[in-house]
């Protein structure tokens, strides 16, 4: 019985966690590197078959990198689309707002989406960014 409260209250825990991630979709890490989760701030982003989330990783005013996250996107659709991600790499959060990136043929409505994301979430960071 007290395996199954403690299993219980680590769940709950979890849970809460979780959620509170959910919530403030920037943290921090120690190295003062940002990150910005899109996927309750661009979840009404849609690419051609649900939401398409992406993390984006801010240094120094600059994205170090982005990464899409789990989507309902077609794998081989998905893997297409990722290539616009690669254009925002060293890009100043300034210019990646209104980086003009092309849509990759054959995953476009996929490929679009994600450029969405990046630039409603260095929008987001840039509005509630906690200066150190």
């Amino acid at each position: 019985m007290k395996q199954l409260i403690a299993t219980l209250l680590l769940l709950l825990a979890a849970q809460t966690a979780s959620a509170q991630a959910v919530r403030n979709p920037i943290m921090r890490q120690s190295d003062g590197t940002y990150i910005v989760n899109t996927a309750e701030i661009g979840a009404q982003i849609r690419g051609f078959k649900g939401a398409t989330p992406v993390r984006i990783y801010i240094k120094k005013n600059r994205i170090q990198q982005v990464e899409a996250l789990p989507n309902q996107e077609t794998p081989q659709y998905m893997d297409r689309a990722k290539a616009v991600l690669k254009h925002y790499k060293g890009a100043k959060l300034q210019k990646a707002k209104t980086q003009q990136v092309d849509a990759v043929t054959g995953a476009t409505y996929t490929s679009s989406a994600l450029k969405e994301n990046v630039r409603i979430g260095v929008e987001y960071f840039l509005k509630h960014q906690r200066r150190p």
